[in-house]
């Protein structure tokens, strides 16, 4: 069994030293302690891929922190599932926790319910922002094509199709469609059909931008 140590910073300007010491404390060989120093969006994290390799079954690998050993709790879990799977164990001295014996199948179990639920606070937030913008009429999706802006402009205005044609290339089909849905959009009630109508629209507008990009 051996017994190996990483260590992560998140910039160049923090120093590995207190972990590496922490690590040595605990019986970790310097030797056998595998660091890496994240720099900017690069994240290959060399040291940890050396790690990994290197940790065979019945090692020990330690951390000073859980959020030391991945990027985030999704992948934090990645990597303490592949060495449980692997019959390596993963120890962590800030709280002690550990994925050996009995009690390592249950430390997996709940630090995956805190990634999932995790997810879904992220997912939650989300979704509260894009409807907080879509309040704000604030539109999503792609962005609809100048050309099909001025077609609905020239239909509005009472343009033949043959001008609106000539003018932005839309076909007759997509000209009478559009001019159908306007009609109906004026006759229709107040709140009734609002929403149909607007994705009809939007739909042949969408259509209509993919044939000309």
């Amino acid at each position: 069994m051996a017994l190996l140590g990483y260590a992560r910073v998140s910039t160049n300007q923090q120093k590995l030293t207190l972990q590496i010491a922490a690590l040595k404390k605990v019986g970790v060989r310097e030797d056998r302690i595998f660091s890496d120093i994240m720099s900017g969006s690069t994240d290959k994290r060399e040291g940890l891929q050396r790690l990994l390799g290197r940790a065979e079954k019945g090692d020990v690998i330690v951390c000073t922190k859980m959020d030391r050993l991945g990027r985030n709790t999704s992948d934090m879990i990645h990597i303490i599932d592949d060495c449980y799977k692997k019959g390596i164990v993963v120890r962590f001295l800030e709280n002690g926790l550990s994925t050996e014996g009995t009690a390592g199948k249950m430390v997996i179990q709940i630090l995956a319910a805190v990634a999932e639920a995790e997810r879904a606070r992220i997912l939650e937030r989300t979704n509260e922002g894009r409807d907080a913008a879509m309040d704000k009429g604030i539109k999503f999706g792609r962005k609809p094509h100048p050309k099909a802006e001025l077609a609905l402009e020239l239909i509005k205005q009472g343009f033949s199709s043959t001008i609106v044609k000539q003018k932005t290339g839309i076909s007759l089909s997509t000209h009478f469609r559009l001019k159908r849905q306007l009609r109906s959009k004026k006759t229709a009630q107040p709140g009734k059909n609002e929403d149909h109508l607007n994705n009809e629209y939007q739909t042949d507008i969408e259509n209509f931008t993919n044939k000309t990009s």
